[in-house]
């Protein structure tokens, strides 16, 4: 059986940060395996109860967020409405693009609308299950490899 470590950065609002919290468990909690794949995943993600310190202003933490950006495989980004709403997460999508970083965008609980920003941002976009997470992230990993 094969292992692969993989970096994964998931963006959200910290106003809306129950997604992220769902997602945080199905990759980074649980154990995950594709066929003859273990597949183990390191966050790279700046989540509300660990804030990036240290910085003084926007610029600075906006590098601050660009290098945590750098050091992943693959950037998960909720399809959630608040997203075009939000410039911290446009500022993570730019980063993504700058750094050549697969976004895989995650259609939370079958909602029929989603936000362009993200959506056209993505390479791949799956919906509201754990199952099709992992194999968005290990086939965006795959093809960034090859």
């Amino acid at each position: 059986m094969s292992q692969h470590r993989i970096h994964v950065f998931i963006s959200h609002s910290w106003s809306y940060s129950h997604h992220y919290s769902t997602l945080r468990r199905w990759i980074f909690e649980e154990k995950n395996h594709l066929g003859q794949a273990s597949l183990r995943f390191r966050d790279f993600s700046v989540p509300k109860d660990n804030p990036i310190h240290k910085v003084s202003n926007a610029k600075a933490l906006r590098e601050a967020i660009y290098r945590k950006i750098e050091r992943s495989h693959v950037i998960v980004i909720p399809l959630g409405m608040y997203a075009n709403y939000s410039n911290w997460i446009k500022k993570e999508i730019q980063g993504a693009k700058l750094k050549s970083k697969p976004i895989l965008g995650v259609n939370p609980w079958g909602q029929l609308r989603s936000p362009s920003v993200v959506g056209n941002a993505a390479q791949n976009t799956v919906g509201w299950n754990k199952k099709s997470i992992i194999r968005g992230i290990w086939e965006l990993y795959r093809n960034d490899r090859s």
